[in-house]
C-alpha cells in the first residue's frame, strides 16, 4: 500500500512539472533585440534620431503588444474560450509580424563603412541579374513598388523556394512575407511606415526608397539566399 501511495505521489508530482513546463513553453514572452550598430552609424541615410525612436519605441510598443496578446491566447486556451481566441488572432499577427518584420529590417542595413550599399557578387547577385536583368532594374522596380503601395506597409525581395526564382512582393500594414506564400523566404524588406522616414523625409517616400539602398546589407540577403538555396 505504501508503494502504491508512492507511485502515486511520484506521477502525481511529474505531471504536474509536465504541465509547469508546457505552461512555462507556451508563455515564452519576446524581448527587443540589439541593434548590431550605434542609432547613428546610418547617416547620413537615416538619422539616428529615427533609428532611436523607430527602434525603442516602435519596435518595443509590437514587441508588448504580441506578448500581451499571447498571454491572453494562453489563458482563453486554458478557459476553453473560443470566442476570444478568435478574437486575438488579428492583434497576433499585427504585432507579431511587426516584431518578425522589424528584427528582419534591422539586419538588411548596415553602416556604409561596414559593406552598407555595397553591390552582391556572388550567387544572388546572378540570381538578381537573371531574374530582373541588373541590380539597378531590381532596385528602380522595388523602389516603384514601394512608393506606390497605399497607406503603411512593406516591399520585400523574397525567394519562392519551390519556383526556386526570386519574386517582389508588397504587404500591407504588418503582414510579413508569408503571408503572401508558405514558400516565400524574405531576404530583404523595407519598412515604408511613415515612422521609418518622416522625421527625415517628411512625406516623400520615394526620397526615403532612394537613399536607403545607400545601407543595405546584401551580405545578409546573399546569406540567407544561399542557405535557403542549399
Amino acid at each position: 500500500m505504501a508503494l502504491r501511495s508512492l507511485a502515486t505521489r511520484k506521477t502525481l508530482t511529474q505531471s504536474l512539472n509536465s504541465t509547469r513546463l508546457a505552461q512555462s513553453r507556451a508563455l515564452q514572452t519576446f524581448s527587443l533585440p540589439d541593434l548590431p550598430y550605434d542609432y547613428g552609424a546610418l547617416e547620413p541615410a537615416i538619422s539616428g534620431e529615427i533609428m532611436q525612436l523607430h527602434h525603442q519605441k516602435h519596435h518595443q510598443t509590437y514587441i508588448t503588444n504580441y506578448n500581451k496578446a499571447l498571454e491572453q491566447l494562453h489563458e482563453a486556451i486554458q478557459k476553453g474560450d473560443s470566442s476570444t481566441v478568435v478574437k486575438l488572432q488579428s492583434a497576433i499577427k499585427f504585432n507579431g509580424g511587426g516584431h518578425i518584420n522589424h528584427s528582419i529590417f534591422w539586419k538588411n542595413l548596415a553602416p556604409i563603412r561596414e559593406g552598407g550599399g555595397e553591390h552582391p557578387q556572388d550567387s544572388l547577385g546572378w540570381a538578381i541579374d537573371t531574374n530582373f536583368g541588373s541590380l539597378e532594374s531590381l532596385i528602380q522596380k522595388i523602389n516603384a513598388e514601394g512608393a506606390a503601395l497605399q497607406g503603411s506597409g512593406w516591399v520585400w525581395l523574397g525567394l519562392d523556394k519551390e519556383l526556386k526564382k526570386l519574386v517582389i512582393e508588397t504587404t500591407a500594414n504588418q503582414d510579413p512575407l508569408v503571408t503572401k506564400g508558405p514558400n516565400l523566404v524574405p531576404l530583404l524588406g523595407i519598412d515604408v511606415w511613415e515612422h521609418a522616414y518622416y522625421l527625415q523625409y517628411k512625406n516623400v517616400r520615394p526620397d526615403y526608397l532612394k537613399n536607403v539602398w545607400k545601407v543595405i546589407n546584401w551580405k545578409y540577403a546573399s546569406e540567407v539566399y544561399e542557405k535557403e538555396c542549399a
